[in-house]
């Protein structure tokens, strides 16, 4: 098991990016123990691409992207970038992602130039502090109510300090409403750019969204057998993140259907600020 600042390095190594060519960028992939790419690492990577062909006064505001085939996580990805237009406001980037020469994957992002405007925001849920809370892997070795897997977020070295409020399994045997409550935050203090907290930031926003939707359904017999994947997602950062600082990640899902859920998040600094919104369609069957 790899320790913690040996994970930190590896992470933000990650997500920084190999230039190849002019607009053209190689990501190294990780295992974080599910059998393809992670979703939210080639989010994140697509970003870091797109964000580095842009102006330094500039940062991104939202990004959308579709996911067409599993990634490949035994090889890099390649990111192209197309510079679809730099306005005097705001700039726009087209991203594909590309493995064994097919595109795997669809993003495209919208970076603005600070400004300032009207203002309001919904009030954050009143829960319990990150400090009462136990984090996944606890849960896991203590009350065993989460899965436990020895990668990603569910590793005790993690970079990243996960903290259920609601502390229940989308695969035990009992059906819950599809809300969770989650903070989370980087464990060591980042001497980095504010354009890398947002990248991190989308690299974290994958996870406990398709879950989420799960949560109304007995699956307790579904190991093994159930089918998840992330088809779509939609980002946007209203203010300046900082991810080694507490964050609330707020998630329901209003529906699923047709072998799909639909979930929406909403991520709160610890003092009530709503930073970043976020939505997401998965792939949820059975399999046959």
């Amino acid at each position: 098991m790899a320790s913690l600042a040996t994970q930190t390095t590896e992470l933000l190594e990650l997500l920084q990016l190999e230039m190849i060519d002019t607009k053209l960028f190689r990501g190294q992939t990780l295992d974080i123990g599910s059998p393809i790419v992670y979703g939210g690492q080639v989010m994140a990577q697509a970003l870091s691409a797109a964000a580095k062909t842009v102006p330094e006064d500039r940062q991104a505001h939202s990004f959308h992207c579709y996911f067409i085939l599993p990634g490949d996580k035994t090889i890099p990805i390649i990111y192209e970038v197309d510079t679809i237009r730099d306005g005097g406001s705001f700039t726009t980037r087209r991203v594909v992602a590309i493995q064994k020469g097919r595109p795997i994957f669809n993003f495209s992002a919208s970076f603005q130039l600070r400004q300032e405007g009207f203002e309001h925001q919904d009030q954050m849920p009143d829960v319990p502090s990150p400090e009462s809370l136990k984090s996944f892997p606890e849960l896991a070795r203590l009350k065993s109510t989460v899965d436990f897997k020895p990668k990603g977020i569910y590793d005790p070295n993690s970079p990243i300090d996960v903290r259920p409020v609601e502390a229940y399994s989308p695969f035990s045997a009992e059906s819950y409403p599809p809300v969770r409550h989650i903070w989370f935050r980087w464990k060591k203090k980042l001497d980095v750019e504010l354009s890398l907290h947002r990248v991190l930031l989308a690299y974290i926003s994958d996870y406990n969204l398709i879950t989420t939707a799960l949560l109304p359904h007995d699956l307790s017999n579904a190991k093994g057998k159930l089918q998840l994947a992330s088809l779509d997602h939609a980002m946007w950062f209203h203010d300046d993140v900082r991810v080694d600082e507490w964050l609330l990640y707020v998630i329901d899902s209003p529906r699923a259907s047709h072998a799909r859920g639909f979930s929406r998040g909403q991520i709160f600094t610890k003092d009530g600020s709503l930073v970043a919104s976020v939505t997401q369609e998965g792939l949820m069957r059975m399999r046959k």
